[in-house]
């Protein structure tokens, strides 16, 4: 079940890192079945189905009010739904004790990758995608709580 659940997981994460790098967008397409995907998996590993249902909501909310807060302040748009909805797939797949530990993990790895040319290039043209540092993330959470 691990190992498939992982396949699955680094699959998706993957395609989704390519295609935020890419595109600057979280497709539906991919990030809505993987919710569901984590969900699923919660009912044969550790993590449970009440965490993962309710780091999948509080996932999605925590961005949500980010977003919206961050738009009320600045007037421009600073966090894609695409985003709520991966970070609504960690909390599914990590259950909520992980969110923390996936924001935490994705901020570290934009702030360290924004020394590197071709994101500091992003950076100061103003969009940096963060859909592929929370993407590691989630897989990095997600492998130490299963492998624990």
């Amino acid at each position: 079940m691990e190992i498939l659940s992982g396949t699955i997981l680094i699959t998706v994460l993957a395609a989704l890192a390519w295609v935020d790098l890419r595109d600057m967008r979280l497709p539906d397409v991919l990030t809505l079945p993987l919710i569901a995907a984590g969900l699923l998996q919660a009912y044969g590993l550790k993590t449970g189905v009440a965490a993962a249902a309710v780091g999948a909501v509080a996932g999605y909310a925590v961005f949500i009010a980010i977003e919206l807060g961050y738009r009320r302040v600045r007037g421009v748009d600073g966090l894609g739904r695409g985003d709520a909805k991966l970070l609504a797939a960690g909390g599914a797949w990590c259950g909520w004790a992980g969110l923390p530990l996936i924001i935490l993990i994705g901020s570290a790895l934009a702030l360290t990758a924004l020394i590197l040319p071709s994101f500091k290039k992003r950076a100061d043209a103003g969009a940096v995608p963060f859909g592929p540092f929370l993407a590691l993330a989630i897989f990095i959470v997600w492998t130490s709580q299963t492998l624990s």
